[in-house]
């Protein structure tokens, strides 16, 4: 990923950067086009992941629709062109404001997470003379082989309409005059990499079916969320996930009505891997016994160590010497600030630069000014 010619051009750049490969990012939508849109499947790209503005313009390029968790991601998809009727928008807490942002644009679907909401959305959507199309968001009771913090399928997570509450929740829509019970939705956490839990979802979902069709709805679509792991540890083995076997897995265990459409809401397996994180070393610090590299990126371009624990590959662009154990770190006055500990390297010395991978899904997006930091500046391949 990182000849010499774009390491000179690095060297010239102020850091931390972010650096997008965008042949990698077309190489990967494409997997999508071959695989999920040719069976006539609806990608929605979640947009929490990464909305920079250039990443956007592609996956409207390419034919995705667009998933979004607050009412200015809803304003950021309109702005980049993304029409209302591609949009669902999902989310725990949606503020009154936000649902009118929703029902201004007449999009796609609510994907709703709480009885509550289902009756708010209805008043709201009564109060402008309008119909809000809607989808349930029921919470399967999955369990995600992934990080707690980014569970999100079990019951005792804040996500999602519990099974047991739709009998009661079905009954009602006979006088909510104002919503259109078009789907269900599901999303049962992220960075999962064993596609058993998927194939279980299947299994919750066409249970689901036919208690909806004994109640004589019949639903559009099924929105079965995201979710999709990268490979962090080796990104040069998997530079793009095997979307052939997630897709061919809904394929063939999930029971879709004639014309039902099956709707996805990709975020993570799509960016992730075309984004890294470039940044100088400014000092090397022994310590007793551990050495640290201290970096000039540090949790402000990526929080992702610090929230989940989670472990990034490192490559160091500018040596080839022998390896050496470092913990590396950042500049932030948090413990928390580390990336990696105890980790080989070659050996590094002030000024040498590295590439924190895979940092395109929830890196740029995550990113703060803590400390009075100035954001970091997105480059791209077509740049060099």
């Amino acid at each position: 990923m990182f000849n010499d010619r774009l390491v000179r051009e690095f060297q010239k750049l102020k850091t931390p950067l972010y650096y997008y490969d965008l042949t990698l990012l077309e190489q990967t939508i494409e997997e999508v086009r071959t695989h999920g849109l040719s069976r006539g499947y609806h990608i929605h790209y979640a947009l929490k992941a990464n909305n920079n503005d250039r990443i956007l313009e592609m996956m409207r390029d390419a034919g995705f629709g667009v998933d979004c968790v607050s009412g200015e991601e809803v304003k950021r998809a309109i702005d980049s062109g993304f029409t209302g009727d591609r949009i669902a928008f999902a989310g725990v807490g949606k503020s009154d404001e936000e649902i009118l942002t929703g029902l201004e644009h007449n999009i796609f679907s609510f994907n709703c997470e709480s009885v509550q909401e289902v009756e708010v959305i209805n008043s709201l959507a009564g109060d402008q003379g309008k119909k809000a199309s809607i989808s349930l968001r029921i919470n399967p009771n999955v369990k995600a082989d992934t990080h707690r913090y980014i569970t999100t399928g079990l019951d005792e997570n804040k996500f999602g309409i519990l099974v047991s509450e739709l009998p009661e929740l079905l009954d009602r829509f006979e006088r909510l005059n104002h919503l259109v019970l078009t789907g269900i939705h599901f999303h049962i956490g992220s960075q999962i990499e064993n596609l058993s839990a998927f194939r279980e979802l299947c299994s919750k979902i066409n249970d689901l079916q036919t208690l909806f069709e004994s109640r004589g709805i019949t639903l559009q679509h099924i929105n079965v969320g995201g979710g999709l792991g990268i490979n962090y540890e080796d990104p040069d083995r998997q530079p793009i996930p095997d979307f052939k076997n997630y897709f061919a897995l809904f394929d063939q265990h999930l029971n879709l009505r004639e014309g039902q459409e099956l709707h996805f809401e990709l975020g993570r397996s799509l960016v992730g891997q075309c984004g890294s994180l470039i940044s100088r070393v400014l000092f090397i610090k022994e310590g007793i016994q551990t050495q640290f590299a201290v970096i000039d990126a540090g949790m402000t371009e990526l929080i992702r160590p610090a929230l989940y624990q989670a472990e990034h590959h490192i490559d160091v662009l500018t040596s080839t010497k022998s390896n050496r154990t470092y913990n590396v770190v950042g500049p932030i006055c948090e413990s928390s600030d580390t990336f990696r500990t105890d980790i080989s390297l070659p050996e590094l010395e002030r000024g040498d630069l590295v590439a924190i991978r895979s940092s395109g899904a929830y890196g740029q997006v995550m990113s703060s000014d803590y400390n009075l930091r100035k954001r970091a500046e997105a480059w791209y391949s077509d740049q060099f």
